[in-house]
């Protein structure tokens, strides 16, 4: 089944009672038993619930694994997955990541005993030397964020296995329409969903999937137990959303295509961030296991004037100065002061994300509007 045809039908059932195309919103905190330990399936809403069970299809589905899980945030998704190791563990982490989940790793879990590793994975073999009997995982991002490195999923996969490690790929920036890490040999894809699975900007929610029995079982006690699940109504909004991704993420694509081009011809623009230029380090990789290269992208100005860069990002009309992305707006932010702030900023220099970045969301406006849009805000 093509992808457009299976975003739209993931998970959706036409509902048995009333026969109603789309998944109710089963707004209920419980669900009335017939005898003590005899329901329909469904218990108590922090357990499950059928509009989330329908979401929870539907992520399998379009992931093309087997289970899926839905999750209050992509940062409770992100949570439930370290919460399953032991102190002593250890994680090798991309170097370039999202902030938020720097902080978790750092603020949070580190705190309990567990060592984090932050590895530049452009290079698979980077890996390798921080491998140890304590390793239980791998932590990457592809494309990252917001330097938009690639790592090759399908290596680091080869790592992984070779010494027993669990791999995790947060795939919020391809989205499933870009990229699939199962199929590259992944254990647990992570999103974000409220960004492109959602694709309005009107609901916060995260997700995992997975091939392996053994490993849903683990995640799913955590969500029971931990119950950082979301409601009903975020799932409904979630399930809306997936049926149109196909659609939005061609015009991401198309539209992002278009602005990177311009930005880098832009004569106050230093250096564009972006994986489709052919010239990119990750170009090849990102051929070989992406179906296109998104609309996210990074640029600095010449100069690298953090000040000339707080006024273009006051400047814009259309673009909207804010965190998150994915939506059908454009949005654009300054990382070193929003999604990456937690991250200190040696960090941030070492791994070449300057005080004067300025990262882009670009929605599915037309796309002329947006480059006249940035022409301005630049000079």
């Amino acid at each position: 089944m093509k992808n457009g045809t299976k975003f739209i039908h993931a998970g959706m059932e036409p509902d048995p009672s009333t026969g109603a195309i789309m998944t109710p919103i089963y707004q209920t905190s419980t669900f009335v038993q017939e005898a003590p330990g005899v329901n329909k399936g469904y218990e108590y809403a922090r357990s499950q619930n059928p509009t989330r069970t329908a979401l929870e299809t539907a992520y399998a589905v379009i992931e093309n694994g087997k289970y899926g899980l839905a999750f209050s945030s992509g940062v409770a998704a992100t949570d439930a997955v370290i919460t399953m190791l032991n102190p002593g563990d250890e994680v090798i982490a991309a170097s370039d990541m999202y902030g938020g989940t720097y902080r978790l790793f750092d603020k949070v879990f580190k705190r309990f005993g567990i060592k984090f590793h932050y590895v530049d994975m452009q290079d698979a073999e980077n890996i390798k030397p921080f491998l140890n009997a304590q390793t239980k995982l791998i932590w990457t991002e592809t494309p990252t964020n917001p330097l938009l490195n690639i790592v090759d999923i399908a290596a680091v996969a080869a790592i992984a296995k070779a010494h027993g490690v669990l791999l995790c790929v947060d795939n919020t920036f391809a989205s499933p329409y870009l990229q699939n890490p199962l199929d590259l040999g992944a254990d647990i894809v992570m999103h974000s969903a409220t960004k492109y699975l959602s694709g309005h900007s009107d609901v916060v929610q995260g997700c995992l999937v997975m091939n392996d029995k053994n490993l849903y079982d683990q995640l799913y006690f955590i969500q029971k137990s931990c119950g950082a699940v979301p409601g009903p109504q975020d799932c409904f909004l979630i399930l809306r959303g997936i049926k149109t991704l196909h659609v939005r993420m061609q015009r991401h694509c198309e539209n992002g295509e278009k602005i990177a081009h311009f930005l880098r011809n832009h004569p106050k623009v230093d250096k564009v961030y972006w994986c489709g230029f052919e010239d990119h380090p990750g170009y090849a990789v990102a051929s070989k296991q992406m179906r296109g290269f998104g609309g996210m992208m990074s640029f600095t100005l010449k100069g690298d004037d953090i000040e000339e860069a707080k006024r273009v990002l006051s400047s814009t009309h259309v673009f909207s100065l804010a965190e998150s992305l994915g939506g059908v707006e454009s949005l654009l932010s300054h990382p070193a002061t929003m999604t990456h702030a937690a991250i200190p900023r040696e960090e941030r220099m070492k791994n070449g994300l300057k005080d004067s970045l300025i990262r882009l969301s670009v929605g599915i406006e037309d796309v002329d509007d947006l480059i006249e849009d940035l022409n301005k805000a630049i000079g």
